[in-house]
């Protein structure tokens, strides 16, 4: 068995080459986007340590490759090849399905986020604790509305997949109220 710190450095090669290639920084500032996946892993790593029966070999590699399926040339064939089908299972219940409606999208992932084991639900908190953060300048007030009620639509469907990542979020929810 490969240890987690294996399993991580892989996942962020792979995941930072992704990304990278596709010239990706975090939204509203210049920053490359793999400061928001270590971000993700972090939280989970931290949620790890407060949670009994976390399969953290799981969670860590599933919050490092969380956005690739929607954001760069990654497949899931590839993600099943590279890092097994519970790791491509879990990436692809976080994907978005860009065929739907946008008001439709947020719905959908949750359903089928729902289905997966409680890591793909704590990689799907720590994900928006992690954009919780000062909002891109270029976003009126009505879309930072929109991003924190989706956030809490995200705490009430996810809150019982870790207790400690759904404290943290309720916390950066009431903080996020800052900026609108």
């Amino acid at each position: 068995m490969s240890s987690v710190q294996s399993l991580y450095q892989n996942a962020l090669k792979y995941a930072a080459t992704k990304h990278t290639e596709a010239n990706q920084v975090i939204p509203g500032t210049n920053l490359p986007y793999v400061v928001h996946i270590c971000n993700v892993a972090m939280e989970v790593l931290i949620a790890a340590y407060n949670t009994n029966n976390f399969n953290i070999e799981l969670a860590i590699q599933v919050a490092l490759l969380h956005d690739t399926l929607e954001d760069t040339t990654s497949t899931p064939d590839e993600l099943a090849e590279l890092f097994g089908e519970d790791v491509r299972q879990g990436v692809q219940a976080l994907t978005k399905d860009d065929y739907l409606p946008d008001d439709q999208q947020m719905e959908d992932s949750l359903r089928r986020i729902r289905l997966q084991l409680k890591e793909i639900w704590a990689v799907k908190l720590s994900d928006r604790i992690t954009n919780l953060q000062p909002p891109p300048t270029h976003w009126d007030i009505q879309k930072r509305i929109r991003y924190q009620n989706e956030a809490r639509i995200i705490l009430i469907e996810l809150k019982e997949g870790n207790e400690y990542l759904a404290a943290r979020l309720e916390s950066k929810i009431e903080e996020y109220t800052r900026f609108i």
